[in-house]
Parts: structure tokens; sequence; C-alpha cells
């Protein structure tokens, strides 16, 4: 469907999302979605308009968590002036003269995330001061505030940053490293291991990922690491963390390793050690600090994987030991399976994880470069529609789809008082909080049970009966956008059917029915 000039000119209209969580309520309410001025409209076309799901809405759903109406915004902060935000679809299809050039340009933008104007969500984020404290001052904080502060920062990060490839692949390594904020020490830790291993390496590189994670002081708490020791008459090696670097992190449970290369791994960790809290120095700045035990180390020769880590490297083992399971060619296929799993489909056609394993082995483990080779596969191209949004994915792709604005509530210190935390525990999806080493499933299986809750979700969120969340009502929805077409359109990433419209028009709850659907809670 094309608009004409007039219909252009009076799209428009929806609030975005203002999220302010920790933050003065009187400043989020002065605040709007800022992203950096406004785009040049290239394309003759604005929204979906295909009878199945195009390309520019196939990956807006897969590289992020979900296209974004149109909004009128503020140019600045707090200044009067208004701008029109084109839609994701609009903005993407206006980077090239074809579709294919608009994706690709896309694809190159989002994997380049520190060249892409992020100064609304950068600004927000000050409201949680945890986020940027020194690993010793953590400790001065009550932990369920250091939990709340990082899931809202996180959900406001996934609905609010325009890097939003660097925030699904966030999502993507939090779960592969998998830390339980629950257990000891990680408490205070999982906000630096968040900013200073997964966010610092997202998109860099697997191995100086894989590194940063065997010395973060939460995965060692986690994982045990900070008991691994030599062998003697009390001791002997902790394997918990050597047993899921082989079967988790790297090779995979069918990647080759045997009993005997978990005791190895074991035994080139041993020493290393994390600073905990003693009486006296509770607040020292070298609390959580990572050091290595020279007199704890298992310093004689190991073979791992038939290769022979000689005796004598000290602390050089743990890097003797990450570059040999990091270049073996079973990590790399484990890897591209998760990664295929994640874009592709619940079970990814095999050719598809051999041509991105293999650019990630020649690659080097170079996680961008691995990415533009998945998504320039025919079965990415191909698999449309197919992967079940998770909980936290159908909230976020919720909110961002209705332009939604929230506000501070007097219980957003706590998580399950918060109204979006309460969700996402009621389904089981809340960030940092899976208690098995493997962390969130892909699938669609394990999340088929909570359809119950979303359905209750789409209800209220319609009608504005969710705490300190505010929506547009339908009506105001359907002349932000041009008609009741063009909006079912942008929640389904397609033309509707006429069984559709009809459906949406009878329905007295149009909006309801949209979140609710099979076709929005897919992707």
């Amino acid at each position: 469907m094309k608009f004409s000039r007039r219909q252009f000119l009076q799209l428009g209209g929806s609030t975005a999302l203002a999220t302010s969580v920790g933050c003065d309520s009187t400043i989020s309410e002065q605040l709007w979605l800022y992203t950096g001025g406004p785009h040049q409209v290239g394309s003759s076309f604005f929204s979906p308009s295909s009878e199945s799901i195009d390309l520019i809405s196939h990956h807006l759903n897969r590289l992020t968590f979900g296209p974004r109406p149109s909004a009128e915004i503020q140019k600045q902060f707090f200044q009067k002036t208004n701008e029109r935000r084109l839609s994701d679809y609009e903005r993407v299809s206006s980077l090239g003269e074809t579709t294919e050039e608009a994706i690709e340009a896309y694809i190159k933008e989002q994997l380049q995330p520190d060249k892409i104007d992020d100064s609304f969500c950068d600004f927000y984020l000050q409201c949680f001061e945890t986020l940027v404290l020194p690993r010793g001052e953590l400790f001065e904080y009550q932990e369920k505030l250091l939990l709340t502060e990082l899931t809202c920062a996180t959900l406001m990060r996934s609905v609010l940053s325009e890097r939003q490839l660097q925030e699904v692949m966030i999502q993507f390594w939090t779960d592969h490293f998998n830390i339980d904020q629950s257990k000891g020490d990680c408490r205070w830790l999982k906000a630096w291991d968040d900013r200073e291993v997964i966010r610092k390496h997202a998109l860099g590189k697997f191995p100086e990922l894989l590194r940063a994670s065997a010395l973060s002081p939460a995965m060692l708490w986690y994982l045990d690491g900070r008991k691994n020791v030599k062998e003697n008459q009390e001791d002997r090696p902790n394997e918990n963390y050597a047993r899921e670097l082989l079967e988790l992190h790297t090779l995979g449970v069918h990647g080759g390793y045997t009993q005997d290369d978990v005791e190895q791994v074991a035994r080139c960790l041993t020493g290393w050690r994390v600073q905990g809290r003693k009486s006296g120095n509770f607040y020292a700045s070298d609390i959580g600090k990572v050091g290595f035990r020279k007199d704890l180390h298992d310093d004689g020769e190991k073979k791992i994987l038939g290769r022979v880590v000689p005796a004598g490297l000290g602390k050089g083992d743990l890097d003797r030991v990450l570059d040999i399971v990091s270049q073996h060619p079973s990590t790399a296929k484990h890897i591209a399976t998760k990664l295929c799993m994640r874009f592709i489909a619940d079970e990814p056609p095999q050719d598809a994880v051999s041509t991105v394993a293999a650019s990630f082995q020649r690659s080097g483990g170079d996680i961008c470069r691995t990415l533009q080779t998945l998504f320039q596969t025919g079965q990415f191209q191909d698999n449309k529609g197919n992967k079940f949004k998770r909980p936290f994915n159908f909230l976020v792709s919720s909110l961002r789809a209705t332009g939604a604005t929230i506000n501070r509530t007097n219980d957003s210190w706590h998580l399950d008082r918060h109204p979006l935390g309460k969700y996402l525990l009621r389904m089981g999806d809340a960030p940092f909080q899976y208690p098995t080493p493997d962390g969130y499933p892909q699938e669609i299986s394990p999340w088929l049970g909570t359809l119950l809750w979303r359905w209750d979700f789409a209800l209220k969120l319609s009608q504005n009966e969710i705490k300190g969340i505010k929506i547009d009502k339908q009506q105001q929805q359907e002349e932000n956008v041009g008609g009741a077409d063009q909006l079912i359109a942008h929640f389904l990433g397609r033309r509707a059917t006429d069984a559709e419209q009809k459906t949406y028009g009878e329905s007295g709850n149009g909006l309801a029915l949209l979140l609710a659907s099979p076709a929005f809670q897919m992707c």
C-alpha cells in the first residue's frame, strides 16, 4: 500500500518509550526518544505490504527486539521543537535503492554499534549508578537493588537502544555464559560481569570473550573456580568450571572431549582466586579482585584433547587451555549451531550450521564476520516467522510495537513489585535468574506454558491497566500510522488477510488481539 503526501504528513503521534525506573518521575514525563535527527525517506512504501513477511520485516524481527512505529519526538531532551521519527520499517527501507541494498546497509550499521548515536538511552542509563561503579564499591549496595537496577537497565536497553543487534547478542552471550545472580558474591559481581565481559565483547572476538569470562569474578564464584586447587592430602581440583567450559562454553556436549580432558583442564586452572569480603576492609577497592596463587597451582605437565601443556607455565596454563578449546573445530560447530538456533530455526539446517562454523573458524572467532555470514545464508533468508518469542522478547517487542511510555512507580526498587518485573518472574524469564549454567532455552517447547500470562499482559497493556505503563488507545494508534490496515501490517510484518481484518474490526479490542495473535508471538 502506498501513501499519499497528505497521509505521509499525517503519520506520527505515538509517544516513544521513556523508561525511568530509578529516575525522577518529573524528568521522565519531559523526555521523549531522541534518535539523532530525521532520516531521509528513499522508498515508495512505508509499511509491510506483501502477503507474506518480507525481508525487511524479517530482519527487523530477528536482528532487533521488534520494530517500532513512527512517532512525534522532541528534537533534544528538553526542547519544544518536535520532529517525526520514521518507523523502523520506513527507516530501514530508506537506506538503499533496493531492498537488498537497504538490508545490507542496515546490517553493516548494526555491526558497528560504536558508530550509532545512542545518546538518549545513554542519558537515561545515568539513573542506574550501580552500572558504572568499580567492582569493590558494588558491595556497598543491597543485593536486591543491584538485581533490580541491572534487570531494569537491561529492559531499558532492549526497548530504547538504537544498537539493537548488540542488545540481541548480549542476551545471547548472557545465556551462553550464564551466571545465576543468586549464588554467593554473584549477587554483587554480576553487574560488573555484564559490563566488563558480556557487553564489552558481545560483537568482538570469541577468544577474548571466553578469556574475559574465565577470569570474571562472578564466573569464578558461580562455577566454583575460586575453589580449584592442586591435589594434596585435603583437596583435589574442582572440576565444575572445567566441565562447563568444555560442555557449554566451547566444544559442546558431543564435542569429543572425555572425562580425562575435564580433569586435565581443571588441573590447568588451579590457583585462581577472588578477593573476598573480610572484616575491616568491607569497602576496600580490591574486593572481588581476581588473582593467581602459584602455591595452589598444579604446575605439572597436562594433556588436553591430544595436545600437551608443558610443565612450568604457571598462570600461563589458562591461556594455553583457552587457545586449545577456542580453536577446536567442535567449538566452531557448537557456537554456529546455537547462533543458527537463535536466528534461523529451533532445528537449524545442517548446511547453514556448517557454513557459519566455517566462517567462525576461518575468522578466528570474529563474531561480526560470523554473523554476516549467517545473515547471508539462504536458510536465514527463507526461514521467516518460525521463531517463537521467549517471554522477555515478547514483552519488549510489545512495548516497542505499541510505542509505550513507562513511568517510575514507588515500588520500582523491588523487581517482584515492578509491573514489568512481575510479568517476567511469572513467565520464568527474568534476566540473570536462571539457576543452571546452560542459560535460558531458545527453543519453543519450554515457553508454551506462558501463553495465559502473555494474553493477560496483552489485554492489560492494550487497556492501560498496567501500573506505570501507558500506550495510545487503539483509535489513536490507527490514526498515527494511517489506518487499521497499516497498524495490522506493523504488528504482523505483512499485509493482513481479509479474514484477519474482519476479525480485528469485530474483536472489540484489536490491539490485544494483535499482541496475543500467533503471528505476533512468532518472529
